[in-house]
């Protein structure tokens, strides 16, 4: 196949091609991720300060597993 035909392109290239015709740059898109994967760690380390905060510290042999019925 000559590679001036549609279904010899790589989808990389197609991933890029659709972003140019949006609008949309690579620093524009890396902005984009950076900021989202800065949010989920927040709400991460937000969510285990509560965790932390909330929870009495178990002595040794207080806790037992319990043994859940799965679906």
């Amino acid at each position: 196949m000559p590679a001036t035909e549609p279904r010899s392109r790589k989808p990389c290239c197609m991933v890029s091609e659709f972003l140019e015709e949006t609008g949309i740059d690579r620093e524009q898109l890396r902005r984009a991720r950076r900021q989202l994967l800065e949010g989920v760690i927040l709400l991460c380390e937000w969510q285990l300060q509560r965790m932390n905060a909330s929870e009495p510290r178990p002595t040794a042999g207080a806790r037992k597993a319990r043994k859940v019925p799965v679906e």
